[in-house]
């Protein structure tokens, strides 16, 4: 192949001579750390404990698909954990056998998990998921209500972590780790109650 030098140093030349490559590279760096820190941050918050509470939980319920009435303001003095999912999601499928055998292994202690399925073709194909995944904490399908009452949900996976006293302590969209969720519940159930629902 023949190469003009004279055309390459015309494109040369009219190339910044402050971007080089080793500018470029160190760019997207950065640019990838910065998205990676964003878009993981609510789970290394909830794996540490850091950060400040999400705000109150809302007064509201939902009845499963067992036709069981769950009333969050009922589950006041547990641990909750509130998990909107739908069975054709990928990150819901992978965390749900990590969230079951923490509520297996917590629930004597005063841990809960309500699942919220925001599956649309109703609970038939939502029971046979769970049937064929062994899940046996409580789910039922979300309703406009319940996703408004917690100020509208992005995306799935999306989960509300609530302490003792009815405070969100961490709200993390998209998957989240078991090991992760096992530390926060597990220093959460260690709290004492205050009885004190509202924010300071």
């Amino acid at each position: 192949m023949h190469t003009d030098p004279k055309g390459a140093r015309t494109l040369s030349s009219k190339i910044p001579k402050w971007l080089t490559w080793k500018r470029v590279e160190t760019t997207l760096l950065v640019t990838l750390v910065v998205f990676t820190s964003w878009r993981f941050f609510p789970q290394f918050t909830t794996t540490v404990g850091v950060g400040g509470p999400v705000g109150t939980a809302p007064e509201v319920g939902f009845t499963t698909l067992e036709g069981e009435r769950i009333d969050l303001e009922a589950l006041r003095g547990q641990v909750v954990l509130v998990n909107f999912w739908a069975t054709w999601c990928m990150p819901c499928r992978l965390e749900m056998p990590g969230f079951e055998k923490l509520y297996r292994d917590r629930r004597d202690d005063g841990f809960v998990i309500v699942g919220v399925s925001t599956d649309r073709t109703g609970d038939a194909g939502v029971r046979a998921f769970l049937e064929k995944h062994d899940i046996t904490y409580p789910v039922g399908l979300e309703s406009p209500g319940l996703r408004n009452a917690f100020g509208g949900i992005g995306g799935i996976p999306t989960s509300f972590l609530i302490d003792r006293n009815g405070v969100i302590r961490h709200r993390v969209f998209g998957f989240l780790p078991p090991p992760s969720l096992r530390l926060a519940v597990g220093r959460l159930l260690d709290e004492t109650p205050t009885g004190a629902a509202a924010l300071p």
